[in-house]
């Protein structure tokens, strides 16, 4: 018996296999879920592409892969409509959603205008929100909605405005799960550790990470395996933390509680 035996579960954010998203999606399966993916813009073919690696759901069905832009609220609505009418019922949602314009990245933090800031505070965090709007409705019997973070506890190299973007994300994260728990559905992030994603390598000094990450991690980190970060979402995405709302999850090795 599976984790998530049964249950439906959504997929943001499945570029290629090495996706930490795809990690979450394969797992999801071998646990039991039928999962459907999303994909937007130039990126959609890219997502239909990797879903065909993830062969069929337990259920026998084929990976469904959504059009869903979360800037796009009408998108929101038509894949939810679509899942009402495929599933009845969605149990669970990875967000795995995030894009900051290249001035938001980088050497100098003061260079990024409000116009790319507003773009990456709107890809990265209030699309949680928009997921919750799509998807709430479907989750009658409760559920669970699952963030990818990266830990912000301290200003990062390079990173900028999307550390920015990510801070907030946390704090929407909160307010989600202060909101829904009454109706039994949880919000949780889980803060991976760095990986060699598509992702990752579009934000400049992202090496700077990889050189320190390993050394420091008391437990080590390997930049090529997302199984341990995926593991754990999956795990967030199941019954077994039924009272476990609000929270982050480090997976990083045990990098960001230790010191010099």
């Amino acid at each position: 018996m599976g984790l998530l035996d049964g249950k439906n579960i959504v997929i943001t954010g499945v570029l290629t296999d090495a996706s930490l998203a795809f990690g979450v999606a394969k797992i999801a399966q071998e646990q039991g879920a039928n999962v459907v993916l999303t994909g937007a813009g130039r990126a959609l073919r890219l997502t239909q592409r990797t879903a065909r690696k993830l062969g069929t759901n337990p259920d026998g069905s084929d990976i469904e892969v959504f059009e869903l832009d979360v800037t796009v609220p009408e998108h929101g609505v038509a894949v939810s409509d679509a899942l009402a009418a495929k599933w009845g019922r969605v149990d669970g949602v990875l967000h795995a959603v995030g894009f900051a314009p290249e001035s938001c990245l980088g050497d100098n933090f003061m260079d990024a205008p409000w116009d790319d800031v507003a773009i990456a505070m709107h890809v990265s965090t209030y699309s949680l929100k928009a997921l919750a709007d799509a998807f709430v409705p479907l989750m009658g019997n409760g559920g669970s909605i699952v963030g990818l973070d990266f830990d912000n506890s301290v200003a990062w190299p390079a990173y900028n405005w999307m550390g920015v973007a990510k801070s907030a994300l946390q704090s929407v994260s909160r307010y989600l799960a202060k909101e829904l728990g009454p109706q039994g559905i949880r919000c949780n992030l889980v803060a991976a550790g760095p990986i060699r994603t598509m992702a990752a390598k579009s934000i400049p000094g992202f090496a700077k990470f990889e050189d320190v990450w390993d050394g420091r991690a008391p437990l080590g980190w390997d930049v090529n395996d997302s199984e341990p970060v995926a593991r754990t979402v999956v795990a967030m995405l199941s019954d077994w933390f039924p009272k476990t709302t609000g929270e982050i999850i480090h997976v990083d090795g045990g990098f960001h509680a230790t010191g010099v």
